[in-house]
């Protein structure tokens, strides 16, 4: 009896002690850093710059795994399930806040399943459409749309989706509903708006800016609270006329629960400063964004945007009465 007790607490002993450890040591291999998109997309775009930047300061390879479907939910529950020892990591969007109202029936607590990590960057949207389509402003786009709302359609990447999100945003704005149109990602829902087959759509800079500065779609607004210094002739959606027309895609990265502090704060502090890496702030900023603030890649700062944000989405998505299961 006497050395079984002795067996016990040697190995609570070495349990005590083994995890303080491996987080002192973190990372000692590579880190999966889960996108919940396809390859190619906006998100997808931002957690490659990310990751290769942290990647440096790690000193561990960052392998990017898109793992599509269910609007980011197939992802996001990955992790959740995943081991909680910092090699398997989320990168998500303004989805993360949506999905808990846009899905009934989730595998995971949107709030309790996962650590923080930090805030990345906060991408503007656009207001576009066909380059032939009619309307020359944002007002005459309103107008437009309001007087044909049987006609026009607007094309999105898929429910959950940012493009989603922010038509959404849009039909509620002007209190008209059009005829949606999703797709199976950003990728065709932009070759269908570049061919004509939709009309309009609202997505993020990363996406849209290389079609505006090529003229091939037609811009009316940026949804940021300010012009930006990539499109300074493009107006915002509130100097338009669309009063309190604010959408940002903020993007986060977060662990599974139960990952330690250590894990969690060695992740954050490696992603301030990958945030100021002058290959990741330039590459923003020709897609139209800017790397979130120090103060905001943090876990508490992320925690709080995700809690606001799913009380800021909740009663739009229940007004629209669209759910995704």
């Amino acid at each position: 009896m006497k050395i079984l007790q002795a067996l016990l607490g040697a190995v609570a002993a070495v349990s005590l002690f083994a995890a303080p450890a491996s987080a002192q040591n973190y990372p000692e291999r590579s880190i999966t850093m889960v996108v919940p998109f396809s390859a190619g997309g906006p998100t997808d775009t931002v957690a490659r710059l990310v990751a290769e930047s942290m990647s440096k300061d790690l000193g561990q390879q960052i392998i990017v795994e898109n793992v599509g479907g269910a609007g980011g939910t197939l992802g996001a529950g990955r992790v959740a399930q995943a081991d909680p020892d910092g090699y398997t990591i989320l990168l998500h969007h303004i989805g993360m806040a949506t999905s808990a109202t846009l899905y009934r029936k989730l595998a995971y607590d949107t709030l309790n399943a996962f650590e923080y990590v930090g805030l990345v960057t906060e991408v503007p949207m656009t207001i576009v459409a066909r380059k032939d389509f009619e309307p020359t402003d944002l007002k005459g786009l309103i107008d437009y749309v309001k007087a044909n709302k049987d006609t026009v359609t607007v094309a999105n990447a898929g429910i959950g989706a940012a493009s989603h999100l922010c038509g959404m945003m849009f039909m509620s704005a002007i209190d008209t509903q059009l005829t949606t149109v999703p797709y199976k990602g950003t990728g065709p829902a932009m070759t269908d708006l570049l061919g004509g087959q939709v009309d309009i759509m609202c997505d993020q800079t990363t996406n849209t800016t290389k079609q505006i500065q090529g003229g091939t779609i037609k811009a009316y607004a940026v949804t940021s609270p300010a012009r930006l210094k990539i499109f300074p002739d493009l107006p915002t959606a509130v100097e338009s006329g669309l009063a309190d027309f604010q959408v940002g895609i903020w993007h986060g990265i977060y662990a599974p629960k139960g990952t330690s502090a250590e894990v969690t704060e060695r992740l954050s502090k490696s992603l301030q400063l990958a945030l100021k890496d002058q290959n990741v702030t330039a590459r923003f900023a020709e897609l139209g964004t800017e790397p979130s603030s120090e103060a905001d890649a943090t876990p508490a700062a992320l925690k709080a945007k995700l809690e606001s944000e799913i009380a800021r989405w909740k009663p739009v998505i229940e007004a629209a009465g669209q759910y995704a299961d």
